[in-house]
C-alpha cells in the first residue's frame, strides 16, 4: 500500500518541489497550502490531494489532517514546511512582526505536530520532518528573531525526537543552506527598517556586502532540498539532522561545531568589521 505524506506550505519553494518528488515516487500527497484555490499544477496530479491548511489556524489543521484521512486512509510522515524569515535590526522590528515569527515558524509547527500525533500514537508508527535552517545551527546579524525562531525549532524538535521515540515516531531536522526559491523574495518584502534609527546604516551597509558574498556563492535548489527530504523519509534510519547547502554552508556549520566558542563568534565578527567604514 501506498504511504501518505502530508506536507505545509507546499504553494511554493521547497514544499512544493517536496510534494512532486513524493507523488513521482508513489506516495500519496497531502499537499497544504494557505490558499489552494491558486494551485494550478498539483492538482493536475491523481495521488495528490491539494486542501486549505493554515498553520496558524488550528481547525484548518485539523480539517486538512481528516481530509488526507479521508481520502488516503492514514497518513505516514508530515513535512513541517511553512514558514518565512523577518529579517532586519531587533531594535526596528515591532511586537507584531516578532510574535508573527514565532507564530509561523514554532508555533505553527508545534500545532501541526501536536495535531497528527494521535493518529500516529494510533498507528504507532508515524515519520515528522521538520524543515529548519543553517540559520538554526549559527546566528548572523539581520537574522536574529529568524535564528531564534530556528534555534527554538531545533531545540523543540531534537527534545521531541527522544520523548516520541517511546511511542514508535520518529522525528527528523531537514538544515537547508541558501536556496533559489521566493523564501528570499519574501525576506526582502519583511525585512524591519526604521529610517528613524540611523545610527545602524554604516553595519547594515557592511552586512548586506557581506552577504553579498555568500550569496555570490551557488545556491541549492529547492528540489536539491526535496530530494534530501525524500531520502530522509525513506533512509530507514534514526539520524536526526541532514544538511543540505553548498560547501561554504557546509564549513560554517563545522566551524560552529569544531571551533571554540570565542574564536567562532570573533571569526564571524572580523567579518562584518571589514566591510565596515572606517575613520
Amino acid at each position: 500500500m501506498s504511504k501518505t505524506i502530508l506536507i505545509t506550505g507546499a504553494s511554493s519553494g521547497i514544499g512544493k518541489a517536496a510534494a512532486k518528488k513524493f507523488a513521482s515516487e508513489g506516495w500519496n500527497v497531502v499537499a497544504t497550502m494557505r490558499s489552494p484555490e491558486q494551485e494550478k499544477e498539483l492538482t493536475q496530479l491523481d495521488n495528490v490531494l491539494v486542501t486549505k491548511l493554515d498553520v496558524q489556524q488550528p481547525d484548518s489543521i485539523d480539517g486538512a489532517i481528516q481530509e488526507g484521512l479521508d481520502r488516503f486512509g492514514r497518513i505516514d510522515a508530515v513535512v513541517n514546511n511553512a514558514g518565512y524569515g523577518q529579517n532586519g535590526i531587533f531594535e526596528a522590528m515591532t511586537p507584531e512582526q516578532i510574535q508573527k515569527q514565532f507564530e509561523v515558524n514554532v508555533f505553527g509547527v508545534m500545532n501541526v505536530t501536536r495535531a497528527v500525533l494521535p493518529h500516529f500514537r494510533q498507528q504507532k508508527a508515524g515519520l515528522i520532518l521538520n524543515i529548519s535552517s543553517g540559520a538554526g545551527r549559527f546566528t548572523l546579524p539581520l537574522l536574529s528573531m529568524y535564528s531564534a525562531s530556528k534555534f527554538a525549532l531545533e531545540g523543540f524538535s531534537e527534545a521531541l525526537s527522544y520523548e516520541l521515540s517511546s511511542v514508535g515516531i520518529t522525528v527528523k531536522i531537514i538544515e537547508p543552506g541558501g536556496t533559489q526559491t521566493n523564501f528570499s523574495q519574501v525576506t526582502r518584502e519583511e525585512f524591519a527598517h526604521n529610517t528613524e534609527l540611523t545610527d545602524y546604516e554604516p553595519f547594515i551597509e557592511a552586512a548586506n556586502k557581506f552577504f553579498a558574498g555568500m550569496v555570490a556563492a551557488r545556491l541549492v535548489t529547492a528540489d536539491d532540498v526535496a530530494e534530501t527530504i525524500y531520502a530522509a523519509a525513506t533512509d530507514g534510519t534514526a539520524t536526526l539532522r541532514y544538511v543540505v547547502g553548498n560547501d561554504d554552508f557546509k564549513k560554517r556549520i563545522a566551524a560552529r561545531q569544531q571551533m571554540p566558542d570565542q574564536d567562532y563568534v570573533d571569526f564571524i565578527r572580523q567579518g562584518f568589521l571589514r566591510h565596515m567604514p572606517h575613520d
